[in-house]
């Protein structure tokens, strides 16, 4: 029974989720309904912002298995010497973690979060992967998926996101309750430069590869 509960049901889920839409999250469920989310697919979304947030969160994506060594190598040694708090996330560990769990920060929580993402590299095409991300990401209080975001902050849709939105949006990503897209402030302004610049080297360097496989 635990062996079931802990590990077939997951990867039940998981190879469910790959053709078909999640209903809700667990963040989503805290919200009680006051909920906002319209899930596109990956061709109603902006190139812009599949670039912007592969530039911002994890430009390795379409290359690492789900955990991007380099990065945690490079986080474990600012963390070490006291330099400010450095992340390394991948963009999988991130869909594995907003699709199945909340957002604690127990070992339990990362062990788990681990194995479900080996199992979303393993079961899902990077494409699936993303298009999940974008959709269930919160972009604002109760406000999730690209979609949303982008009808709230620019009043248009995903698909017609401008490479400044996108990158605004990404900035955005890892704190949406503190900072705004539509409104930006002095960080997110500076930060969108310097994103809007990756982007450039996104596409040239064809880091977003695998999303048109």
């Amino acid at each position: 029974m635990l062996f079931g509960v802990t590990v077939l049901f997951p990867v039940g889920l998981i190879v469910l989720f790959r053709f078909v839409q999640p209903p809700a999250t667990p963040l989503m469920m805290l919200h009680k309904g006051q909920v906002t989310q319209n899930w596109v697919p990956l061709q109603a979304i902006s190139p812009n912002l599949v670039r912007a947030v592969i530039a911002a969160e994890d430009d390795n994506f379409c290359f690492h298995d789900g955990f991007d060594w380099k990065a945690i190598d490079k986080a474990r040694e600012s963390n070490a010497a006291g330099k400010r708090l450095r992340g390394a996330s991948t963009i999988s560990q991130q869909t594995a973690k907003n699709l199945f769990l909340l957002p604690d920060r127990t070992w339990t929580r990362k062990s788990i979060e681990a194995y479900l993402t080996v199992l979303l590299e393993t079961l899902w095409p990077k494409r699936r992967i993303l298009e999940t991300y974008l959709n269930i990401a919160e972009w604002g209080p109760g406000r999730f998926g690209a979609e949303a975001a982008a009808q709230a902050n620019f009043g248009k849709s995903a698909r017609q996101l401008t490479a400044l939105e996108a990158a605004r949006l990404a900035t955005i990503l890892p704190n949406p309750r503190r900072y705004r897209a539509d409104v930006p402030g002095p960080f997110v302004s500076r930060q969108s430069d310097v994103i809007v610049a990756r982007m450039t080297e996104v596409k040239r360097d064809k880091l977003d590869a695998c999303i048109d496989q």
